[in-house]
């Protein structure tokens, strides 16, 4: 019988990198769920009287890293098979902040604000967000997603979690809202999932560096091992369609992967063969630019549901 897990909000089981020889905070079988709050980004908690409760990394890394839940280790998990991560709900926390300008980026020095004094957005989050800019009330729909949501990677060492893997991490999607189910590839025994850097709401590009960052007071997740599923990259099912992921430095290299793995996909859905899925998604998949800020871009390639439909003909 599947179990639900509830994981404390405290240092013990906070990371601020990925490594194989982390040791997991706990341990639980394919079909449980976890229940757990995660920090904001500045690694704190503001409550509601003012107080701000301030968290730091276990692992001691001496460098800045998102704070994340993790590691969690599920049974029987081995490289090779396929973590599915079934996000179940998501409840954003009541406040939440982004930046522009003030210092040096590709994009900053591309748009000429890098030697402008930094802009600093303060959002009320709660049916909506909104902030407030020289005496005008702004006002965004909140779509809560975590922004990183992934497996570790295999290779020796500490990673940091700025660039998203071929195993996830830093994904920054903001179509993996309540509803979605993500699949990573697993790369190392136990699979050592983490999760968090809550965003209330982001556009494509994430194009200032950061989203709506807020923490989640609540986050449900079940987690379910495929043992004959074997994936190169992340792949999503969401109430939009199917969604898969590429990364690199190069968008050329990131539209690549993307788009190779929505064709393969195709291809298995549809059986047909590649040149055809490829016909296929030229018609109807949506190629964007899931992030531009974290070292490696991110491209996602979406295809909706029922935007392809089939019939038998009979000849």
């Amino acid at each position: 019988m599947s179990k639900t897990h509830i994981i404390k909000l405290e240092n013990a089981n906070l990371q601020a990198s990925f490594s194989r020889d982390y040791k997991p905070i706990i341990m639980i079988e394919s079909g449980d769920t976890i229940h757990f709050s995660t920090p904001d980004i500045g690694w704190g908690y503001n409550q509601s009287n003012g107080n701000r409760i301030q968290f730091q990394s276990r692992e001691q890394e001496g460098r800045w890293g998102h704070p994340i839940i993790g590691p969690i280790a599920i049974k029987n998990a081995r490289p090779g098979m396929t973590l599915e991560v079934v996000i179940n709900k998501l409840r954003a926390g009541t406040y939440g902040w982004n930046c522009a300008g003030g210092r040096s980026s590709w994009v900053n020095d591309r748009l000429g604000i890098s030697d402008d004094h930094e802009v600093t957005l303060n959002w009320k989050i709660h049916n909506i967000a909104e902030c407030e800019i020289e005496g005008v009330n702004f006002e965004v729909e909140v779509k809560p997603f975590l922004g990183l949501l992934g497996t570790t990677p295999c290779e020796e060492g500490v990673h940091s979690t700025i660039p998203p893997r071929y195993c996830g991490g830093n994904i920054d999607c903001k179509e993996l809202v309540e509803g979605s189910r993500l699949f990573l590839p697993i790369a190392v025994e136990g699979a050592l999932f983490t999760a968090g850097d809550g965003h209330a709401a982001q556009g494509d590009g994430e194009v200032s560096g950061q989203a709506i960052e807020c923490p989640m007071d609540f986050v449900d997740l079940t987690l379910f091992i495929h043992e004959e599923l074997s994936i190169k990259y992340p792949r999503a099912y969401t109430p939009n369609g199917w969604i898969t992921f590429g990364f690199d430095e190069d968008l050329n290299v990131a539209t690549e992967h993307a788009l190779e793995a929505m064709v393969e996909l195709i291809q298995e859905q549809y059986r047909v063969n590649k040149a055809e899925a490829t016909a296929l998604a030229s018609v109807v998949v949506d190629l964007r630019i899931t992030q531009i800020v974290n070292g490696a871009k991110g491209v996602h390639a979406v295809l909706p549901h029922s935007a392809i439909k089939t019939n038998v003909n009979n000849v």
